[in-house]
């Protein structure tokens, strides 16, 4: 009989009660299967960062366990360690150190030797491409170049779980979509990625399975297709790189410009949001960036906790 593999990531019981008494997490379980791509969302307060914090040993936590690759993070720490990547939101880089120091330093703090390290950081720098930048100084970077660096220094001790923060907040539509190119890449190659972001149609794009958290409780953990299953539309707003002389019009999407530089679109179940893109393409409009009008994360907690939308 075939043993099953320990998961990347399993997590029993998991509470959390800061000093002040707030209770971030209530016992949540947890597992997140080897080579998986799984999100991680929920709204601002769910409880997100303090699991996150937890599952990285940057926040203690009360009660409960967790395991990365079958290893305790508190008995085990170093092992657990050593299998995990963390790309935090927040660029924490020195912003004065050459590109390839960003990298050969943290291979440093993992005990790896330097000619290893050099191959890797080569390497690594060549995938993301980031090698003819390696003698640049970070602050010198454009915001996606320090994305891609945040990345690759989470890379550089070949972690077996990678764990994104927001990886894409703030960013424009073309990097978004360069960093999902990447983060497709590396999931392809073996790595389990665990994604929290705020932004369900990210999640659509790159997950195949997600939990949905919100005051410290799980709410749903399931396929994403099921999870889709359960919106009828989406509506989103989409900003323009020039005005339109008049709204456009494409087969099956309900479109509306509330002044020439915007666009406001309405996507029913089954609709490709990408082949509303390519048409509008084919007329000439350029879309900068896109958001949602309605909070479809928010939306689809409210349905799951028994509360409706008027």
């Amino acid at each position: 009989m075939t043993t099953p593999l320990t998961p990347a990531l399993q997590i029993k019981g998991l509470k959390k009660t800061y000093a002040n008494g707030v209770e971030a997490l209530h016992g949540i379980d947890l597992e997140v299967q080897r080579g998986d791509f799984f999100a991680l969302l929920g709204p601002n307060g769910a409880g997100k960062s303090t699991a996150i914090g937890i599952i990285s040993s940057l926040v203690t936590f009360s009660e409960g366990s967790v395991t990365i690759f079958g290893h305790d993070i508190i008995r085990d720490y170093a092992a657990a360690r050593a299998c995990l990547g963390l790309v935090p939101q927040e660029f924490n880089f020195n912003q004065f150190d050459p590109v390839c120091d960003t990298l050969m330093h943290q291979a440093g703090y993992y005990g790896i030797r330097r000619q290893d390290a050099e191959k890797r950081t080569q390497r690594l720098l060549e995938q993301f491409d980031l090698w003819d930048k390696r003698s640049v100084m970070a602050r010198e970077l454009s915001g996606g170049m320090k994305r891609r660096l945040m990345i690759a220094r989470a890379m550089i001790h070949e972690p077996q779980l990678l764990i994104l923060d927001e990886p894409t907040a703030g960013v424009d539509l073309e990097i978004r979509h360069n960093l999902w190119h990447y983060l497709k890449e590396i999931n392809s190659r073996g790595t389990t990625i665990i994604l929290t972001t705020h932004y369900l149609e990210e999640a659509e794009q790159l997950c195949r399975t997600i939990a949905i958290i919100s005051n410290g409780r799980i709410r749903a953990n399931t396929t994403m297709r099921e999870l889709l299953d359960q919106l009828d539309s989406e509506h989103f707003v989409l900003y323009l790189k020039t005005p339109l002389p008049h709204c456009p019009q494409v087969d099956g999407y309900a479109l509306h410009c509330p002044d020439p530089r915007t666009l406001e679109a309405t996507i029913h179940k089954g609709a490709d949001l990408n082949r509303l893109f390519s048409e509008l393409s084919a007329q000439g409009i350029d879309i900068l960036s896109m958001k949602n009008k309605t909070n479809r994360l928010e939306k689809l907690f409210l349905q799951l906790v028994g509360h409706h939308f008027d």
